[in-house]
């Protein structure tokens, strides 16, 4: 028997590899049109293998769309980490935003498959703990520069009003017959946004929150 080391290496290896396969599987046919047999086949991995770290089938597009979320959120966060004006690394995380969503995996993974085939409470548990968790702190970063004084629950309002916007303007690039010329649309109205905001803040008017009292 080989050593603890050496089977927990053999073990993450085999995982990664399921995960690989799994991932292109989906990728290319969806949810439905991926099998078992496809993942283990292009994984040279056996059924034995896929059961010994996967329940079955929902598992494995469970953790091909964390995967493929975790590595959208980090994309987006090294476009921001580093970026000290918050303005501008907002503008950079959405650039860095839309060039994901014309990625494969994730307009058919996250984008196509992943509301159906989780549900909706999964689908928002798992966008809560990758990408709406970088929009929220994006945004506080924006609101703390803008000297906007609000409670958690302002906040936590604005940041799901920006999220909604990006998503919305992701799904319109994903879609749309000419990407490129829908990037550029959506970083003008955007930045036009932004920048209205921006202005606001250098003027000294700050967002109230309409719940506190005078």
């Amino acid at each position: 028997m080989p050593p603890a080391s050496l089977r927990r290496r053999l073990t993450g290896s085999s995982r990664r590899a399921l995960l690989d396969a799994a991932r292109a599987q989906f990728t290319e046919h969806g949810y439905r049109g991926t099998s078992l047999d496809a993942v283990v086949a292009a994984a040279d991995l056996t059924k034995g293998a896929l059961y010994h770290h996967f329940s079955g089938k929902q598992a494995v597009f469970e953790a091909v769309f964390a995967q493929v979320e975790a590595d959208a959120t980090q994309t987006v966060r090294d476009a921001v980490d580093g970026v000290e004006d918050p303005w501008e690394a907002a503008l950079a995380g959405l650039r860095a935003f839309l060039v994901v969503v014309r990625q494969p995996a994730y307009q058919r993974v996250v984008m196509q498959e992943g509301p159906a085939t989780l549900g909706h409470e999964r689908f928002r548990e798992q966008e809560e703990r990758s990408s709406y968790a970088l929009v929220r702190e994006v945004v506080g970063r924006v609101l703390e520069v803008s000297g906007d004084d609000l409670d958690d629950a302002m906040r936590e309002t604005f940041s799901r009003i920006i999220f909604g916007a990006v998503q919305a303007a992701g799904e319109d690039v994903s879609t749309a017959p000419d990407p490129a010329a829908a990037v550029r649309r959506v970083e003008a109205a955007i930045g036009f946004l932004l920048a209205g905001v921006r202005q606001l803040a250098d003027q000294g008017v700050t967002l109230t929150d309409p719940c506190q009292p005078d």
